[in-house]
């Protein structure tokens, strides 16, 4: 399929497109928006889901061939001038390069635990609520070879624009999963021989000192509150050391450092 171009900002096949940062805040009924070149690579490439359209800026497109051989051959793709792009999203698209992507159906925590590896690192977020800080997670957990994540209820969706975007389109990589049972979560991880290390300020043990098992999930919360109390007393806890009179790492860096300590 060529290029389709479109001329008038209210086209009912770029409807999914209108007015971006609106729908950000009102949610796509099971769809998400992908930003960028190497955001729409990932997409393309991983397969994990199913890209709807593209939209592309007339003077993008030329430099997109090798990434759109990758697509269906049916794949729509728009191309605008700025001006109409601009009035389709809503404000400057300097990047001009957009694709709306499918979700599909939400993958249970534990089917997804079932097909993880014998030897596997896993990260689990608790009350992760900022997309900057989902987005640099995942990005994280692409660096260092995590092989799922798992996002309690009070989480933001990593398929959040922003998310995707600051995880260089790792969240459309990685394998992840939500669970609404905490208790029962980290029961089932028992069950299927994983260690589970909280990472926290009040940590009993040094991550330095603290030994990779063949299945190891690392426990994350949210900025300020930490992880919560029950969850704690019921897991292994281990800190990032610091420097005398500083306990405390913005939680994206803190996730850094953990995959890191314990990637192969």
């Amino acid at each position: 399929m060529g290029p389709i171009q479109i001329d008038d900002a209210r086209d009912p096949r770029i409807a999914a497109y209108l007015d971006i940062r609106e729908r950000d805040l009102t949610g796509r009924h099971g769809r998400f928006v992908a930003e960028g070149k190497v955001v729409l690579d990932v997409l393309l490439s991983a397969g994990r889901f199913a890209a709807e359209s593209v939209l592309v800026l007339e003077n993008r497109l030329a430099g997109l061939d090798d990434i759109l051989r990758k697509a269906p051959a049916d794949l729509p793709v728009y191309v605008a001038t700025s001006d109409i792009m601009d009035r389709i999203a809503g404000f400057h698209m300097h990047r001009g390069i957009l694709a709306i992507g499918s979700k599909g159906a939400p993958q249970p925590a534990e089917a997804l635990l079932d097909t993880l590896p014998a030897n596997a690192l896993i990260v689990v977020l608790i009350g992760i609520a900022n997309h900057d800080n989902m987005g640099s997670i995942f990005r994280n957990a692409a660096a260092f070879g995590a092989d799922a994540v798992f996002i309690d209820a009070t989480c933001c969706d990593p398929l959040y624009r922003k998310a995707i975007r600051v995880s260089v389109g790792a969240a459309l990589k990685v394998p992840f999963a939500s669970f609404d049972d905490m208790i029962g979560f980290i029961t089932a991880l028992g069950q299927r021989g994983f260690s589970q290390f909280a990472l926290s300020p009040r940590g009993a043990a040094d991550i330095r000192d603290a030994e990779r098992t063949n299945r190891l999930a690392l426990y994350l919360g949210t900025e300020g509150e930490g992880l919560p109390e029950s969850l704690l007393v019921r897991l292994q806890t281990v800190r990032i050391g610091m420097a005398q009179g500083f306990d405390s790492l913005n939680v994206a860096a803190a996730s850094a450092i953990a995959l890191h300590h314990f990637s192969h």
